[in-house]
């Protein structure tokens, strides 16, 4: 089944269904968004398994948690408890960006073992596989590189991040414009240098009807990847990205247009004064198609606690209409993710999509705040606890420094403003009815 071809047939999938119950949407919302181009469902047609993922327009903003290993740490078994702990924590969807150890196995059983959408960025296995051959990255066979996004796709990959963008034209315009960091992402700088050595264009640019046949096949959604995102807030909204993401544009529409469902992805490191700004330039050249971004952080100071830089500018992003925020842990910058990394992240990024909601306007998400604050006014700590982004966490905090039994916070003790007002109004309401 392929979603587009189905809403603009008028049709309402099973898939449309689900994801409008999840939103709190008419399913007619929901199909006249896939038809529009405006939202997508990231399910492969063969990943039956897992609840279909809405993302784009009008629907509640989702969080992206990437796990994977490096050559550094390979082991099935941690990347296995990242997935279970990130879903645990609230992610709506996980990428596998592995590049150590048995990638193949590791993708089957994270895809076997998940209940939510999974992506891949098809490229570093790819790489991987030319240098097991004695290669070098450069030396990539372009035909390699399809036949592992159709091995993916066939495994049941939900969505796969290529950089198509990046080509002789938007290389020309890095060269042209100079930069401080050049290309921070690792499938861009796969493909920059590929172009560089080869004199050639990028095959995914070159070749897109073959890219657009397999993921028409399968419903594959694509994330159109910004492999010349800043790497540095000095770096952010300058030439290269932006023809970047004009290339995107029209590979949007080419795709769309084609039958398959396509989302856009962003910065990056961007100063606060200017997320607004990419939001509005993507959601323009690209015709409102879901924006998937990286943060994006808004300073580049503060390693350890980037997943704080990363939730302000997530907010500031989703509430000027980015749609899908890729995670970003408190080691970005510094090691690869562990457990507890991943469980902060996710949190993170899950406030700063409830704040952009809340500014949306998305069904539901203010009357989260609402019942928190009835709760708050009522002293009522077991509710406040069940209801906080992080259960665990708030009631460990609570009975760190207070018996169970307490009516008030060990902050404000006897001064609790909200038991004293309350108090004193209900004896002034009773002298008015007098």
């Amino acid at each position: 089944m392929n979603q587009i071809v189905e809403a603009r047939k008028g049709n309402i999938t099973p898939e449309m269904e689900a994801v409008a119950r999840a939103e709190s949407v008419s399913v007619e919302y929901v199909r006249d968004g896939i038809a529009a181009g405006t939202i997508v469902i990231t399910r492969n047609n063969l990943h039956g398994s897992i609840t279909p993922l809405g993302i784009g327009k009008g629907l509640r903003t989702k969080i992206n948690a990437n796990i994977g290993t490096s050559k550094d740490r390979m082991s099935i078994e941690d990347e296995i408890e990242k997935l279970k702990v990130a879903v645990a924590a609230g992610a709506d969807a996980v990428m596998d960006l592995s590049t150590g150890g048995p990638i193949v196995g590791i993708r089957k059983e994270i895809l076997r073992q998940s209940t939510v959408a999974i992506g891949t960025v098809p490229i570093y296995q790819a790489a991987v596989e030319t240098v097991e051959q004695g290669k070098s990255i450069v030396q990539m066979d372009p035909d390699l590189l399809f036949r592992v996004i159709e091995q993916q796709a066939e495994e049941g990959v939900d969505f796969i991040t290529v950089h198509c963008g990046v080509t002789r034209e938007s290389v020309e315009r890095l060269r042209n414009q100079g930069r401080i960091m050049d290309v921070v992402s690792r499938g861009g700088a796969f493909h920059l240098e590929w172009i560089i050595v080869n004199d050639a264009e990028n095959p995914l640019y070159a070749r897109y009807d073959r890219l657009i046949g397999i993921a028409k096949k399968y419903d594959v959604t694509l994330s159109l990847g910004d492999g010349m995102r800043p790497g540095c807030l000095a770096d952010a909204t300058d030439r290269a990205q932006i023809q970047e993401l004009i290339t995107l544009g029209e590979l949007r529409d080419y795709a769309h247009d084609a039958g398959v469902q396509v989302m856009i992805e962003g910065p990056g490191h961007v100063p606060i004064n200017q997320v607004e700004t990419n939001i509005k330039i993507q959601k323009e050249l690209c015709k409102g198609a879901p924006f998937y971004v990286l943060g994006p952080l808004v300073t580049d100071v503060a390693p350890g606690y980037d997943h704080i830089t990363s939730a302000i500018g997530g907010a500031v992003a989703g509430a000027a209409g980015a749609d899908f925020l890729c995670y970003v842990t408190p080691s970005e910058h510094l090691r690869l993710p562990d457990l507890e990394d991943v469980r902060e992240g996710v949190i993170a990024s899950r406030i700063a999509a409830h704040a952009a909601d809340i500014a949306k306007g998305v069904p539901g998400a203010m009357e989260w705040d609402r019942e928190m604050a009835r709760r708050r006014k009522a002293l009522d700590w077991k509710g406040q606890i069940e209801l906080s982004v992080n259960p665990e966490r708030a009631r460990k905090l609570r009975e760190s420094s207070l018996p169970k039994e307490s009516d008030v916070c060990s902050m404000c003790g006897e001064f609790c403003s909200m038991k004293g007002v309350s108090k004193y109004l209900k004896k002034d309401e009773k002298k008015q009815t007098r």
